[in-house]
């Protein structure tokens, strides 16, 4: 049997994802908690409930099965609407319980890295107009230097907003989000608005920690044209390109905003960030029709012979991974994965999808760019959003009548991934077979450095 392994570089993170609405349960002062309780919000009319009881206190055994798998690190976010359910009203409680988290994370041999803002709004903040609020920037920044003000000792990562891009998108144009908007101008606002706080958000956490090193969870969708023959079809998936993926990053590169036909200069942003987070899950394909010019911003397709999850929702497309890496690295800036996974509660596809994506990954870091971690998301089952509890991401299965985690085998497979920093042939003729010489092709035994 080929017999190969691939190493990582020293130091590397290896962990896994979680966010405050989506495993702690109880969250019922933000705006996500109002809006699964309207109708017809949720898939199947699913709501967060109990979640994964990490404000119960599960958090402990699920970083304790973090631990057990080799991870050396974890993201999680902290819950805007817990630290401060009125404006300036703060809860101490709660930001002693975060720091209760973060201290057990320490005291595993996990490195934090801590997102502000993972979609969710305090019920306050929504009332007056959310992200739409040019307000929001200096209540933002309020809440970053109360936060990094009490935790500072205990973390250096920071994430100052999540998948900006998609929280836009989602919220205001789509409006699967709260507050459920499809305005192009409000968009557009709320986009200018985002873009300030996170540099204003930014100076704050490097004016409060000297050793902070502070980024943003960019989502990545990898667009290529439905027709690769047709110029209409590139020409959309460039504007999608530029739209979608562009959005913030070149704000925070460059210090100019561009949406749609709107443009702006924020010089104060140029410049503010550290490393820079990438969140990939697929590619998709568009094409322009014409007729219907109303759909360029819609959905794109997968081949009809890709590989899928069970929902139809992420195609196993390692190649737009690749892509994403490519884009990431000209950012010129360290990179983390910030996200990375596949939605399969039988884990029939996980496994393949993981080594798939993660061997792109070695490229890119055997390359000598600056790939410093991955963090998979996620750790456990936990509440979808708009799509409820219809989907699975977790290395470990929930049941939500009993709360017991169920172990899936692609845990044990990143475990080894883990301890092994790299990724070895013979995990993956354990894990994904199937894949093995397309991995790893016949020849002499090697080691790849």
């Amino acid at each position: 049997m080929i017999r190969a392994m691939l190493h990582f570089p020293q130091g590397f993170l290896w962990g896994s994802a979680t966010s405050s609405h989506q495993v702690e349960g109880g969250n019922s002062a933000n705006d996500w908690w109002a809006w699964e309780h309207e109708p017809d919000r949720i898939l199947h009319g699913h709501q967060s409930g109990e979640a994964c009881q990490w404000w119960a206190g599960r958090w402990e055994e699920d970083l304790d099965r973090a631990v057990d798998g080799h991870q050396n690190a974890h993201r999680l976010s902290i819950e805007w609407s817990r630290i401060e359910p009125h404006p300036a009203l703060w809860d101490e409680e709660a930001i002693d319980a975060y720091r209760t988290i973060l201290q057990g994370m320490r005291s595993r041999g996990l490195t934090p890295m801590v997102t502000l803002h993972h979609f969710t709004n305090p019920l306050w903040l929504a009332e007056q107009g959310g992200w739409a609020n040019p307000k929001v920037i200096g209540w933002f920044e309020r809440f970053t230097r109360k936060v990094v003000g009490a935790l500072q000792d205990l973390v250096e990562l920071w994430i100052t907003i999540n998948e900006p891009n998609v929280y836009i998108y989602s919220a205001y144009v789509e409006g699967v989000f709260p507050p459920g908007e499809r305005d192009l101008r409000l968009a557009w606002k709320v986009a200018r608005n985002m873009v300030r706080a996170h540099a204003a958000a930014c100076g704050a956490i490097h004016e409060l920690s000297a050793a902070a090193r502070v980024g943003v969870a960019h989502h990545f969708r990898d667009f290529s044209p439905l027709r690769p023959g047709n110029p209409l079809d590139h020409g959309l998936a460039a504007f999608r390109h530029s739209t979608f993926n562009e959005l913030f990053p070149r704000a925070l590169r460059e210090g100019r905003l561009r949406f749609l036909h709107w443009r702006e200069q924020v010089p104060e942003a140029r410049g503010t960030q550290d490393f820079f987070g990438l969140n990939y899950y697929t590619r998709e394909r568009v094409g322009l029709d014409p007729w219907r010019p109303g759909d360029i911003l819609r959905p794109g397709d997968y081949p009809e012979q890709a590989d899928v999850s069970p929902t139809g929702f992420i195609a196993n497309e390692p190649e737009g991974f690749w892509e994403a890496l490519r884009w990431a690295h000209r950012q010129d800036l360290p990179i983390y994965i910030t996200e990375n996974g596949v939605e399969d509660p039988s884990d029939q596809i996980r496994s393949r999808y993981l080594v798939c994506h993660l061997r792109e990954l070695w490229k890119a870091a055997n390359y000598n760019w600056r790939i410093w971690g991955y963090f998979h998301w996620s750790l456990v089952d936990n509440f979808e959003w708009e799509r409820g509890w219809t989907q699975r991401f977790g290395l470990w299965g929930l049941e939500r009548e009993t709360q017991r985690r169920v172990k899936r085998p692609a845990a044990d497979l990143y475990a080894e991934i883990c301890q092994a920093n790299g990724l070895s042939s013979e995990s993956v003729s354990r894990y994904a077979p199937e894949i093995l010489e397309a991995l790893f092709p016949p020849g002499p035994p090697t080691i790849l450095e």
